[in-house]
């Protein structure tokens, strides 16, 4: 027991103590929280809007589309939903290597590749998760809001939006959280997260056990953290409810 305990702590000194291995951690650890946020702030933003164009041409249906502004809107529903088509149906390790090696082929920014990469992948499917929310508002709220002067983008914004993302709150955390583990793949491209900072210990000690259990414990620590966060956030929103 006293060896095999030994033989542990000197692979934790090798792994992590010795040169500062401990930073490719820590950095990884920064780095994939980065990607994540901007990633998410990007997607967010996407699937509104996205999901904002595919509900309005729903609700108000292609006999009503009449003019420039119903050709409009048909065709930027056109464009959302070969948008949705193509990024849902190709896996991500594709679109974040074509990202990379074609379309951004020119740039040394590997961080600037991995965001846009990501976003636009969760934009995709937050679009769904908003379009499914605001599909669950009662139409009745839309007239309400109508009836009482707002314009249609008003009463999106401060009525249905609202009720909406209430509605969608813990699918939107579970999409930020898949997304975090998703990131572990930037390590392709070069871009040293968590997942590549392990590797890169795991390539310098040829020991694989500690680097990557402790890749795995942080991943599993960083979600379990926010599954935590959108537990108060249900029962918040539970308790508004009952007032």
């Amino acid at each position: 027991m006293t060896e095999w305990w030994n033989d542990l702590v000197a692979k934790f000194v090798l792994d992590f103590v010795e040169k500062e291995r401990w930073r490719y951690i820590t950095n990884g650890v920064v780095v994939t929280l980065q990607v994540t946020a901007a990633a998410l702030l990007m997607g967010l933003v996407i699937g509104i809007l996205v999901a904002i164009v595919r509900t309005s041409h729903d609700q108000i249906g292609k006999k009503n589309l009449h003019g420039f502004s119903g050709f409009l809107l048909r065709f930027l529903n056109a464009m959302c939903s070969i948008y949705l088509t193509v990024i849902r149906g190709t896996p991500m390790m594709v679109q974040l290597m074509i990202m990379y090696f074609v379309i951004l082929a020119s740039s040394t920014n590997k961080f600037l590749v991995a965001f846009l990469s990501f976003g636009i992948n969760s934009g995709a499917y937050i679009a769904e998760i908003m379009r499914s929310g605001i599909m669950s508002i009662d139409k009745g709220q839309m007239e309400a809001g109508r009836s009482l002067g707002l314009g249609y983008a008003k009463t999106m914004q401060k009525i249905i939006m609202p009720q909406a993302i209430k509605n969608v709150l813990p699918a939107l955390v579970n999409e930020m959280i898949t997304l975090l583990k998703e990131t572990s793949i930037c390590g392709t491209i070069g871009l040293n997260e968590l997942t590549r900072g392990g590797d890169i210990i795991r390539g310098v000690t040829y020991d694989a056990m500690l680097p990557l259990l402790v890749v795995a414990l942080i991943y599993l620590a960083i979600v379990m953290f926010f599954t935590w966060i959108m537990g108060l956030l249900e029962r918040r929103l539970r308790e508004s409810d009952i007032r």
